[in-house]
């Protein structure tokens, strides 16, 4: 519905805080523990400083991704490492998912990738104008109860933010195994003038982005008989 209430409904400011999701697992192994204590505090992205893109990373880079809630980190690891010329910004409140990345790192070596652990509300006004290429938000918990699909992360508020960091011709990539979820992100870009929706057939709505890898959770639904979309949507030129 593209109606007055449906906007008051998303009435979330970025930065105020929107994770309402569990924060913690089962207890953390040692190594990954001290994976927290070592390695997270050289990678960690501080939206309490001023952002500088070009200096949170060790060499020069070509451009820069965001991945908003990355779960185990298998498809930011595939990313990250087969576009080394790109620098992520992975955002993961889970710790569990967190320790999970922070292995994968320090296991490969990887030094395009940098983290915030909270929510990606926070960080969103963080970033500069026009100084992203592509923005991820892959299966987000889809809040499945009316009174809670407030806490969608997809609202007028974030989509405003989309388009004021993403650079022209940048995309915004959403998947979801969950219809209803799929059709309220597409109503919210659809109603954005920033935004032109990349589909031009019906099959571009459940085929996957080049060089796509299922993560497992997209095993699991296909598994329960769920059936995954993929949405694109352009940043259109100022």
């Amino acid at each position: 519905m593209t109606t007055d209430k449906a906007m008051t409904n998303d009435k979330r400011l970025a930065g105020q805080g929107s994770f309402f999701g569990r924060r913690k697992g089962k207890a953390l192994r040692p190594h990954q523990a001290d994976l927290f204590e070592t390695l997270l505090p050289r990678l960690r992205v501080d939206p309490a400083r001023p952002c500088d893109l070009a200096a949170l990373f060790p060499r020069k880079l070509d451009g820069y991704v965001l991945e908003i809630g990355f779960g185990g980190g298998e498809h930011l690891v595939r990313e990250a490492t087969a576009h080394p010329h790109l620098g992520f910004v992975g955002v993961e409140p889970f710790i569990n998912g967190m320790a999970k990345m922070l292995a994968e790192i320090e296991r490969q070596g990887i030094d395009n990738v940098r983290l915030h652990t909270q929510d990606a509300g926070l960080l969103l006004p963080w970033f500069p104008d026009a100084s992203l290429d592509i923005v991820y938000l892959l299966y987000p918990d889809p809040w499945p109860k009316t009174r809670h699909h407030k806490r969608r992360f997809v609202s007028d508020e974030t989509v405003a933010q989309f388009a004021r960091i993403l650079k022209p011709g940048g995309e915004f990539r959403f998947a979801s195994d969950i219809d209803h979820y799929s059709a309220w992100t597409l109503e919210r870009l659809l109603r954005s003038p920033a935004f032109t929706f990349a589909a031009r057939a019906a099959s571009d709505w459940t085929t996957p982005w080049s060089n796509w890898q299922s993560t497992r959770y997209e095993a699991k639904a296909l598994r329960e008989g769920r059936k995954p979309c993929y949405l694109t949507f352009r940043r259109n030129d100022p």
